[in-house]
C-alpha cells in the first residue's frame, strides 16, 4: 500500500510540472512565434528580438507586435520587415531621447517615440519636445498623442508644435488626451471619437495587449500600415484620411 501510494504522489507532482511547462509555454511569446510563424521567419524574428533585448530595447513590444501581426493573417516575410524596421526605429527613437536629457528613457518612451518617427517625426523633433518636457516628465503619452494626431490629418510638424506647447504649459496626460480628440479643424476629424494617447499607449505594453493591436488600434482593425487581409487589396474608404507622408507600417 505504501509503495502504491507514493506511486500515486510521484504521478501528481510530474503531471503537475508538465502542466507547469505547458502553462509557461503557453505565456512565453518566443514559444508562441515559433508556433505562428514559419521557421526561417520566426528565427529572424526571434534573433531581432533578442538583439533589442541586449541593446536594452523594449523587446516584448516587438515580440506583442510579431503576435498581433501574426493573429491578423499578415505575411510571414512582412512580418519580418515589419519587426526589423520597428527595432531600427526603437534605436533611433532612444537615440533622440537619450540625446535629450541624462535620464534615461523608460520602454514605453521608447516605443512612442519610434511609433513617431513610423509617422514621419524625425528623431531632432523627438529630441525637441523631450527637452520641451517638465523635468521628469514622461513623454510617453505626449509622443502616442502626436502619432493620434497625425494618423488624423494634422502635418507632424503642426501636432509637434501642438503638443509641445501643451507640455509646456504643464498640461497632464488627460489634458494631452483631450487634445487628441478637440482638433476638430484637422481634415477628417468632424463626429470622429478620439483615440486617446493613454489608449495607444496602452496597447504597446503586452500586460495590456491581449485585445489590442501592436499598432495602437485596439482590437478593432488590422495593425497600422498592414492590412487584415494579409495584402489582398479592398475598396477605398472615402471617409478615411489619407496616410500622412513619411509613415511606414
Amino acid at each position: 500500500m505504501k509503495r502504491l501510494t507514493k506511486l500515486v504522489m510521484a504521478a501528481m507532482v510530474a503531471t503537475t510540472a508538465r502542466a507547469g511547462v505547458v502553462r509557461s509555454q503557453a505565456n512565453d511569446p518566443s514559444a508562441r512565434l515559433k508556433e505562428v510563424l514559419p521557421a526561417s521567419v520566426a528565427e529572424h524574428v526571434l534573433a531581432t528580438i533578442a538583439a533589442a533585448r541586449a541593446h536594452d530595447l523594449p523587446a516584448a513590444a516587438l515580440e506583442n507586435r510579431a503576435l498581433k501581426f501574426a493573429a491578423r493573417g499578415v505575411a510571414p516575410k512582412d512580418i519580418e520587415k515589419a519587426i526589423d524596421e520597428q527595432a531600427d526605429r526603437m534605436a533611433s527613437g532612444r537615440d533622440a531621447l537619450e540625446a535629450a536629457r541624462s535620464k534615461k528613457p523608460t520602454g514605453d518612451e521608447v516605443d512612442a517615440a519610434a511609433e513617431a518617427i513610423r509617422k514621419g517625426v524625425d528623431g531632432r523633433s523627438v529630441s525637441e519636445l523631450a527637452k520641451s518636457a517638465p523635468s521628469g516628465r514622461s513623454v510617453a503619452v505626449p509622443l502616442y498623442v502626436i502619432g493620434s494626431l497625425i494618423d488624423r490629418g494634422l502635418p507632424s510638424a503642426e501636432a509637434l508644435k501642438r503638443v509641445r506647447d501643451r507640455l509646456q504649459a504643464r498640461a497632464s496626460d488627460n489634458d494631452l488626451e483631450q487634445l487628441a480628440g478637440l482638433s476638430q479643424d484637422a481634415p477628417g476629424l468632424a463626429n470622429k471619437p478620439a483615440e486617446t494617447g493613454r489608449a495607444l499607449a496602452g496597447t504597446k505594453r503586452p500586460a495590456s495587449a491581449g485585445g489590442a493591436a501592436g499598432n495602437g488600434s485596439p482590437g478593432g482593425g488590422p495593425p497600422a500600415g498592414v492590412p487584415a487581409n494579409g495584402g489582398r487589396g479592398s475598396a477605398p474608404n472615402p471617409h478615411k484620411p489619407t496616410t500622412p507622408p513619411g509613415k511606414k507600417p
